[in-house]
């Protein structure tokens, strides 16, 4: 069974991309085991706290080791992926062996999928960035993203609202992973 590791890219408790993780893991109850990057305590990337890396750090990079793929569960902040996301992902796009700074990461040749609540636009751009960044840190990209809007009514009730059409894609994109990690 494969090993999917979930990254929430917002650590708003209840954020409206936690609850499209818990749909997607409901989607892979049985296919897959889930499991979720806590990483609220990465700091900013800064070469002078590398050597040794955080503990922090070198605890998400192992989960990633551990992981036969992430889904990346992410907010579109000003059309891309939020700074502490690219944070994180720089952190682990790092060699493991800095004496080689071309050797490889604990992402790599990792399968990724991109999935993204947004508030009443497209999440394409954040998708094309997506597109650029992760193959050249060396991951390979689902080719199927998600976007999910956000239902007017959620800024009241905090619950997002995932259309039969969204959960059809998401259930796609589930598919798509699976295949992507055998």
């Amino acid at each position: 069974m494969s090993k999917i590791l979930f990254i929430v890219g917002s650590l708003r408790k209840d954020s409206f991309n936690a609850q499209l993780a818990a749909k997607a893991e409901a989607v892979l109850a049985g296919k897959a085991e889930v499991t979720y990057l806590d990483w609220s305590q990465i700091p900013f990337m800064n070469q002078d706290i590398e050597v040794p890396a955080p503990a922090s750090v070198a605890a998400a990079r192992q989960e990633v080791l551990n992981a036969d793929a992430i889904w990346l569960f992410t907010p579109t902040y000003n059309f891309m992926l939020p700074g502490t996301i690219k944070n994180l992902f720089d952190w682990l796009s790092r060699a493991l062996d800095l004496s080689d700074p071309t050797g490889p990461s604990a992402l790599q040749d990792k399968v990724i999928a991109v999935s993204s609540v947004a508030n009443g636009t497209s999440p394409e751009a954040l998708f094309t960035q997506a597109r650029q960044l992760f193959p050249f840190i060396r991951m390979n990209l689902v080719e199927k993203q998600v976007g999910v809007s956000i239902n007017p009514e959620a800024w009241g009730t905090g619950i997002l609202d995932v259309s039969e059409e969204s959960l059809s894609e998401l259930q796609a994109q589930a598919q798509a992973l699976l295949e992507a990690t055998n």
